[in-house]
């Protein structure tokens, strides 16, 4: 995210403010997927393949309008949007610059909001984020995705239930749905992540390797990751439930409470993996500095066992005609049986000591 972040910022060097990005030819005749959803207490509508003529219509009736735009790599398509709607250039700008930091703007008639969505990959066994942009105006929430995702289909669902608490209330409690959903999807991320701590965790005590140090690190790689999407939004999400606008209700505030509880959750817990991971590098160092000195330990017991041995071996291996015992019929066996009683004694003293 950081080196796209990055070659986003040089692009965009020298441009006048407001600019809206360009993006390659592989995502220029991309599909951009418009659905709208129109609702009330006593009615909802739902369309996809929604045009933006459908979108605006909606604005007249006094209803609470949801747009939600699945691709943003057609700068003429969000310039249209942004015209009809009357959003400020500048919020064009950060809904087409891809690796924003999470931050929430208020543009007065509008706010503004920068997320981050999470997103795990069951095959490649590693977290993703994409950027998802919110807009909240008067009677409307829109909603710019950079993909296709099914992260709101919960919101959804709840919408077609006409006894639902987010059918009674008006947009600014639909928009706090929307966050809520990206911050509870968090904790799904983080699920995974947890499973593979554990799972580490038994190999580490099981049979540590060259892999297991690997593991290791590409965990540690990725929660901070994780970490540096989600920690910005509980400065986001302290910034809305304290904000003054009229946008926003005091009754919605209370909700937005919660979500905050659900952000410093998720940071304890992204906190509580590193010291976990840091921990667990440790105790890889440990056992491997453990297996090496009990390697060293035989060695140098195999080398004290065989020192007096190598020194009686090499005296009567001397060049000499009068060595004494040298011509005795038992001299062989008596040195070998010597050294052998030497080594067995060498070893119960190793023992009796605790050496081994």
């Amino acid at each position: 995210m950081t080196s796209k972040s990055l070659r986003a910022h040089i692009k965009r060097i020298g441009l006048q403010a407001g600019t809206l990005g360009h993006f390659s030819s592989s995502k220029a005749n991309a599909k951009i997927d418009v659905s709208l959803v129109d609702y009330s207490p006593g009615a909802f509508v739902e369309k996809k393949d929604a045009s933006i003529k459908d979108c605006l219509a909606c604005l007249n009736n006094p209803s609470i309008t949801w747009v939600n735009i699945c691709g943003i790599h057609d700068p003429h398509m969000i310039e249209e949007v942004g015209k009809k709607f009357g959003l400020h250039p500048l919020m064009l700008e950060d809904i087409m610059s891809l690796g924003q930091r999470s931050k929430l703007d208020d543009y007065k008639e509008t706010l503004y909001i920068v997320a981050r969505m999470l997103t795990y990959d069951s095959k490649k066994e590693v977290a993703s984020d994409e950027q998802v942009s919110l807009i909240l105006g008067k009677n409307y929430v829109i909603t710019f995705l950079e993909s296709n995702s099914p992260i709101f289909n919960p919101i959804r669902e709840r919408l077609k239930q006409a006894d639902s608490r987010i059918r009674q209330r008006g947009a600014d409690y639909l928009y706090y749905a929307l966050i809520d959903c990206l911050v509870d999807n968090y904790f799904v991320i983080l699920e995974k992540v947890d499973g593979k701590l554990e799972h580490l965790e038994g190999e580490l005590f099981d049979h540590p390797g060259v892999e297991t140090l690997q593991t290791i690190h590409q965990i540690k790689r990725e929660i901070t990751f994780l970490r540096k999407s989600i920690w910005p939004m509980r400065e986001v999400i302290s910034n809305f439930r304290r904000i003054d606008s009229p946008l926003v209700q005091d009754s919605t505030k209370l909700y937005v409470q919660d979500v905050y509880d659900h952000t410093i959750q998720a940071i304890d817990t992204i906190e509580s993996f590193r010291d976990l991971t840091s921990g667990m590098l440790e105790i890889y160092i440990s056992n491997i500095s453990q297996r090496m000195n009990e390697i060293m330990k035989v060695l140098t017991i195999m080398a004290t066992l065989f020192v007096p041995l190598t020194f009686i071996a090499s005296i009567y291996g001397m060049n000499f005609e009068h060595i004494p015992g040298l011509h005795w019929e038992w001299g062989y066996f008596s040195v070998m049986g010597f050294m052998l009683i030497l080594s067995i004694g060498m070893l119960a003293y190793f023992r009796r000591k605790g050496w081994i």
